[in-house]
Parts: structure tokens; C-alpha cells; sequence
């Protein structure tokens, strides 16, 4: 299979590469790396495995590289929540405007499948949790969510019209080795910064899920095989959470610290936009024959060890 990758060289997408290259398919990452880091997929660039097209999906110039492409996983975004508050025509642009030049240059190329990763923000402040593929009304509370929705409905009429197969999956958090931003990198920083002490967005009791960036993989691979429908879409997480203060709890643990204090900042949530709750229903996942195999709790164990090898 030969396989485009927006934002191959980031986070979740490098892991995606990963796997693909160990699957045999023919890979060509596009990125602008903008957030993405060459030295991630720097192995499979060295060995001929993976082509690299350094672009911006807002420029013109990649498209041609669509020619002969069997599907594509679209993982290129601005993933900043908080952010999308200060800067929402910038996240606007990336998300939703990138996706639909995407999509153009499918039609334009006749690529007829397409995978995109979109998040559990999208629900916004759901009433029925775990949250399952057809809660309603999805009201998203953020900038960020807002564009993954429109961008969402941009693949579903382009599917529709164009004969075109997608795969949507909506993330709770992704976590792991890799990451450059989120919960458990800010934490790790901050206690490096001072270990005596941890500043923690909100009151500690925000519960979500969190989900390892390999499982969360093999679950997007596993379904995009599994599944057929023109328009396919499912939640990927664990089957549980955990809270901030917990979280932190686990960190301390991870960094060999003791006696930190903990100062919440108040406040049910950590940031504009933040949902404070969130567990994603897996039952649509689950009868595929797939099943989560890993925790929110060892999931910030496993990342909270690989970061600290980095930093």
C-alpha cells in the first residue's frame, strides 16, 4: 500500500510511520515541521523507507505527490486547546482549511481513502459518560474542537459526493514517548524547574482518560481494516480515568521526589475551553474484536518514564 502521512513527524504521527513502515507500506510523509522533529523518523529516512516532503498543507507545491497514493491518514493540526482561545483564525487555518486541501487534492488525484484523527473535545461537556460515536448534541466548548467537528463534516460530505472511504477517530488524551506538549510534559518541566513544588491548572479533580500512543495506534490500524462503511467513525481510548491530582501524584512518583506541595489554581477546569470530564465509550471498537489493553494509570507511567529520558 503506498501511504501519505500529514504531520508524520510528529507526535502521534511518527508512531503511525512506525508502524506503517513495519506493515511494508510505501510512505511518503508530508510536514512542515512546525511541531513535528525529523529525528523521529530519522531511522526510516536514513534506510530509504520513508520519503520526506517538507511543505505546508495552506501552500501549494505537495499535492502532486497524491499521484499513485492508496489512503491517507491526515494527522497534520494545531492540537494547542488553550491556545486556539488567543489565535482561532491560526487554528482555524490549520485544521480546517489544511483538511479541505487535503481532501481537494484526493479528488484532484483519485486517492479514495482517507484517515483522520480527530479528539474527544468534540463532544464538548457530555452529559452520558463514557461517551459513546452517536452522543448528541456534540457542542464543542473550544476553538480546537470546533474545527476537528468542521473538519469532520468536510470528510463526510467529500465521502458522500466523491466515492471516497473515511475513517474517523475521535482520541481521548494521547500520551507517550515523543510528545512535546500536554499534561505530563508540563508537569515534568515544571518539577524540574522546582521540586519542591507543583502549580496544577484547575482543582485537581478534572477526570479524563488518557490512552498510550502505540495501543492508540494499533487500535486506528486495526478498525481502518475492520470496518467499511463509507463513513466510519470511533472513539479510541481506555475504559477508564483518572484525576489530575492523581496524575501528578504518579509523576512525583516517576521523578523519585517527595514532600512536593501541590497549589491549585481553582476553578473546574484548567483553561478556557478545557473539559473537565471525559471518558470515551469503546463498545463500537470493542465489537470489532479490538480491546484496550492498557490503563490511564500505566499509560502516564509509561510516558512519564519515556519523557524523563529526554529531558
Amino acid at each position: 500500500m503506498f501511504s501519505i502521512v500529514t504531520g508524520g513527524a510528529g507526535f502521534i504521527g511518527s508512531h503511525l510511520v512506525d508502524a506503517l513502515v513495519k506493515n511494508g507500506d510505501k510512505v511518503v510523509v508530508i510536514d512542515n515541521f512546525s511541531a513535528g522533529d525529523k529525528r523521529n523518523i530519522s531511522t526510516h529516512i536514513e534506510n530509504g523507507a520513508v520519503e520526506v516532503v517538507e511543505a505546508d498543507l495552506l501552500d501549494n507545491g505537495w499535492q502532486q505527490h497524491f499521484s499513485g497514493c492508496t489512503r491517507v491518514y491526515h494527522i497534520a493540526a494545531d492540537p494547542d486547546v488553550r491556545g486556539s482561545a488567543i489565535s482561532p483564525v491560526r487554528v482555524y487555518e490549520n485544521n480546517v482549511r489544511a483538511t479541505v486541501n487535503v481532501l481537494e487534492a484526493m479528488r484532484e488525484y483519485g486517492v479514495k481513502e482517507i484517515v483522520f484523527t480527530s479528539t474527544s473535545t468534540v463532544y464538548g461537556e457530555a452529559e452520558e459518560i463514557p461517551t459513546p460515536e452517536d452522543y448528541a448534541p456534540m457542542v464543542p466548548i473550544s476553538v480546537y474542537a470546533a474545527t476537528k467537528l468542521a473538519s469532520e463534516a468536510m470528510i463526510a460530505s467529500y465521502a458522500h459526493t466523491y466515492g471516497i472511504k473515511a475513517w474517523v477517530y475521535r482520541f481521548a488524551n494521547i500520551i507517550g514517548e515523543r510528545s512535546n506538549h500536554g499534561v505530563i510534559w508540563d508537569f515534568i518541566h515544571k518539577l524540574k524547574d522546582n521540586p519542591g513544588e507543583l502549580e496544577i491548572l484547575g482543582d485537581g479533580k478534572q477526570s479524563k482518560s488518557y490512552f498510550d500512543v502505540t495501543s492508540c495506534v494499533n487500535a486506528v490500524l486495526f478498525a481502518s481494516e475492520h470496518s467499511d462503511e463509507t463513513f466510519n467513525v470511533f472513539n479510541v481510548g481506555s475504559e477508564d480515568w483518572l484525576d489530575v491530582k492523581i496524575l501528578a501524584d504518579i509523576i512525583v512518583e516517576e521523578m523519585g521526589l517527595s514532600s512536593v506541595k501541590y497549589h491549585f489554581m481553582g476553578g473546574d477546569r484548567g483553561w478556557v475551553g478545557d473539559v473537565p470530564k471525559m471518558q470515551l465509550g469503546v463498545d463500537k471498537l470493542k465489537a470489532l474484536g479490538w480491546k484496550p489493553d492498557i490503563g490511564s494509570a500505566e499509560s502516564v507511567r509509561l510516558a512519564a518514564r519515556a519523557l524523563l529520558k529526554s529531558v
